[in-house]
């Protein structure tokens, strides 16, 4: 089901579809999932030994460029949803995200990938990963 034997990080984090994030039809509001990718790419960081507001506050912002979605089954209200992050190469000036859903018959709802750069705050001017961002990166990279 997973993909396994790649060199990755790949985080898992479960939330339940609240009402408020449906349409009349009691499916998630498409808009609603760049919200949850941003939740999986939050926790990706967490999950390596920094918070997105530590990465802010050393002065990086991490703008979306690229966002791809492909929607394959709905996701519904009160169902409990397993949002899978991976990073999958080593950043350079951008990093790339890519994410599965899964809902709670196991079954791939969602497939997506983000593309954020680094943009150094004070500067505006794109810029390589940090060091110490890529440090805890290396440090977390695993076969999977």
């Amino acid at each position: 089901m997973y993909k396994t034997n790649l060199k990755m990080i790949h985080t898992t984090h479960t939330i339940r579809v609240r009402y408020a994030e449906t349409d009349p039809m009691k499916y998630v509001y498409y808009g609603n999932y760049a919200a949850y990718f941003e939740l999986g790419r939050v926790e990706l960081f967490r999950s390596i030994g920094i918070s997105y507001d530590e990465i802010e506050k050393l002065g990086i912002w991490l703008p979306v460029s690229d966002y791809n979605i492909k929607y394959l089954k709905p996701a519904l209200y009160d169902q409990k949803l397993e949002i899978h992050t991976y990073v999958k190469k080593i950043p350079g000036v951008r990093i790339e995200f890519e994410y599965e859903i899964y809902n709670e018959e196991k079954i791939k709802i969602t497939e997506a990938r983000t593309t954020l750069f680094f943009l150094d705050a004070a500067t505006n001017k794109v810029i390589k990963c940090p060091d110490f961002l890529m440090k805890l990166i290396e440090e977390n990279w695993k076969e999977n």
